[in-house]
């Protein structure tokens, strides 16, 4: 879907600075305007930070997601903001620069990872590599705020890195049983994961695009997408559930007719009952059932 956000809701709130002699008292306010990567400055912040989400809700399209003069007013007053970038949450740093305030740590993980504007899938947080660095810029940052904790922030940064472990070996022993294993995908959502387990995607990315995008793939490319169904060509077929329409759904239907097992994924960190880390693994779990077993794992709910 197309990234845009109704700026005109709140286009005359712009908040002068914040001082520090009007700062806010008690924890440190953070946010993550996705909730994957605020759930990541909470375990890294624990007890000294307020760490919020703006995008939650993993029911809806985060692409056309519309801002409001209330989201407006929490990102005037947080001290850290984490955004993804990569014209993901654009919105989001417009209301970062209208709103100033001394001294504000903002993290934009295209930048961190120092990904060209062009980057041609957006969805950072299903790379294995995104969330280590991401994690210890929370840390240094977080220390930055409050040098009294700097020791806390960098030694829960790396119990964060550290939890990683056994999704990096479940990635690696996936890869190695099932590498160029051959799945269809709707959109990119988790191409980046898919890559590092070692899966060949035959679906073509100009209509992962198209879908992501909010426009009409060609007619070439839905048919080599139906194509991959009817002709038994892939093992598993990836699901963007928070994009969903007349197409995907026929591409849905068509899958199960074929009997290829499907796999939800998802933008935006289901809740409850997840962190980073047990989502992560469970997409993999999900994936290794449905290649192992021809299991469908349509949704994720409730930490399960």
């Amino acid at each position: 879907m197309k990234y845009f956000a109704v700026l005109g809701a709140f286009a005359f709130f712009v908040c002068a600075p914040l001082t520090a002699a009007n700062a806010l008292p008690g924890p440190l306010k953070a946010i993550g305007v996705e909730n994957e990567y605020a759930d990541v400055i909470a375990q890294v912040g624990g007890q000294y930070v307020d760490a919020q989400a703006i995008e939650t809700d993993p029911n809806t399209d985060p692409h056309t997601f519309e801002a409001s003069p209330k989201i407006a007013k929490e990102i005037a007053g947080a001290q850290l903001i984490v955004l993804n970038g990569v014209g993901y949450d654009d919105w989001a740093a417009k209301m970062i620069a209208a709103t100033p305030r001394p001294n504000r740590k903002v993290i934009d993980v295209q930048k961190l990872l120092g990904l060209p504007d062009d980057t041609a899938n957006p969805h950072l947080w299903f790379d294995p590599k995104t969330m280590p660095a991401v994690a210890n810029a929370f840390g240094d940052a977080l220390a930055e705020l409050n040098p009294a904790a700097a020791a806390y922030f960098h030694a829960n940064a790396d119990k964060f890195v550290a939890s990683l472990e056994p999704l990096n070996a479940a990635i690696a022993a996936f890869k190695a049983k099932y590498d160029k294993t051959p799945v269809a995908v709707t959109e990119p959502v988790a191409d980046y994961l898919l890559q590092a387990m070692g899966f060949n995607i035959l679906t073509p990315f100009s209509l992962e695009k198209a879908i992501m995008d909010g426009t009409d793939p060609s007619p070439q490319d839905v048919t080599a997408q139906n194509d991959l169904f009817a002709g038994n060509k892939v093992k598993v077929f990836a699901y963007n559930q928070q994009v969903t329409d007349a197409l995907t759904k026929s591409f849905l239907d068509a899958a199960k007719k074929a009997g290829v097992p499907v796999v939800g994924v998802y933008e935006t960190m289901p809740t409850p009952g997840y962190t980073y880390q047990t989502w992560m693994l469970a997409e993999v779990a999900a994936l290794e059932k449905a290649v192992s077993s021809k299991v469908s794992t349509e949704s994720l709910q409730n930490g399960k």
